[in-house]
C-alpha cells in the first residue's frame, strides 16, 4: 500500500494538500513576496518594469554561474573532472539564457527608453558586481575595477578575494602541469591578481593534448568546455553592444560609461587566448 502522507498527499482524500497553514508553501520556499517586490519603478513608464526584470534575471543567472564555476574550480583541483563538466555545461547553458534576454530587451525602443532614462541616475551596468566577479572566477583581474566598490567593505572583501584566488584557467594550466606538461614556474607560481599573459609552454600543451586528445580525453574536454563558456561569453558580449547601440546609439552611458564604445573594445578579448592559438596551429 502506498503511503499516501508522502509527498504531501493526505489519506483522506488522495488529492494533494490545500491547508497550507502549517506547511511550507511554494512561495515561501521562493520568498516569491520578497522576490516580486523588488521591482520599484522610480517613473511612471510603462516599460521600466521590462528594464527593471531584465537586469534583475541577468543577476540571477550571473549568481548562478558564480556558484557553478566556483565549485568547478574546486572539483578540477581536486582531479574530479566529471564533476566539473557537468557543472561547466550548466554554465554555457545559462550564458545561452542570458543572451536571449537581450532579444526581450531589444523590444524597447529608443524613443521609449529616453522617457524613463533620468531617472537611473548613475546606476550602470558596468557597476554589477557580480559580472565582475564572473570575470574573476574565469580568471581575468582588472585591479582597478576593485576600487569601485570600496565604499561596501563586505562587498569589497568578497571581490578581493575572489581577485586574489586562482581562477578556472589558472586551475585548467595547473591539470596541465599535474598531466605532467612542462609548464613554466613563472605561470604556475604568478600572482593570480595580476591580469593573465599568453605563455609558449601553455600553448604548446595544449597542442599536444588536441593531438592526442585520446591519452589526454579528460584535458581534452575541459578545453573543450572552456571554449564553449568563452564562445557563449564573446556571443553574449556581442548581443549586449549591439543592443545598447540599437537603444541609445552612441551616446554616453549611465554613470559616465563610454557605452558602445567601450562594449566594442572588450569584444577583443579572450579569456583562455592559449585555446584559441591552437586551432590555427592543429
Amino acid at each position: 500500500m502506498p503511503d499516501n502522507h508522502v509527498k504531501g498527499i493526505s489519506s483522506e482524500s488522495n488529492h494533494p494538500y490545500t491547508d497550507f497553514k502549517e506547511k511550507m508553501t511554494y512561495g515561501d520556499y521562493l520568498q516569491l513576496e520578497t522576490l516580486l517586490d523588488s521591482q520599484k519603478r522610480l517613473s511612471e513608464h510603462h516599460d521600466e518594469m521590462l528594464f527593471i526584470i531584465i537586469h534583475q534575471v541577468s543577476e540571477l543567472w550571473l549568481k548562478l554561474m558564480i556558484h557553478e564555476v566556483e565549485a568547478a574550480t574546486e572539483a578540477i583541483q581536486k582531479g574530479e573532472y566529471q564533476g566539473a563538466f557537468k557543472m561547466l555545461a550548466r554554465v554555457s547553458k545559462t550564458q545561452s539564457q542570458i543572451i536571449q534576454a537581450w532579444d526581450v530587451l531589444s523590444t524597447l525602443t529608443p524613443a521609449e527608453y529616453m522617457e524613463f532614462r533620468e531617472f537611473l541616475g548613475n546606476a550602470s551596468g558596468f557597476q554589477s558586481y557580480q559580472y565582475r566577479l564572473v570575470e574573476f572566477v574565469l580568471g581575468y583581474k582588472t585591479p582597478h575595477i576593485i576600487k569601485i566598490y570600496e565604499k561596501d567593505p563586505p562587498l569589497h572583501a568578497r571581490l578581493q578575494t575572489a581577485f586574489e584566488a586562482p581562477g578556472l584557467y589558472d586551475v585548467a594550466i595547473q591539470a596541465l602541469a599535474k598531466q605532467g606538461f612542462s609548464i613554466s614556474q613563472s605561470i604556475l607560481e604568478r600572482d593570480f591578481s595580476k591580469k593573465y599573459e599568453q605563455d609558449p609552454t601553455v600553448a604548446d600543451a595544449w597542442l599536444e593534448v588536441y593531438r592526442n586528445k585520446d591519452m589526454y580525453w579528460d584535458l581534452y574536454q575541459l578545453a573543450e568546455k572552456l571554449v564553449d563558456i568563452e564562445d557563449w561569453f564573446q556571443q553574449w558580449r556581442f548581443r549586449h553592444m549591439k543592443t545598447v547601440e540599437r537603444i541609445i546609439g552612441h551616446k554616453t552611458g549611465t554613470g559616465g560609461t563610454a557605452g558602445v564604445g567601450y562594449l566594442k573594445k572588450v569584444l577583443d578579448h579572450y579569456f583562455f587566448p592559449e585555446l584559441w592559438e591552437v586551432r590555427t596551429r592543429l
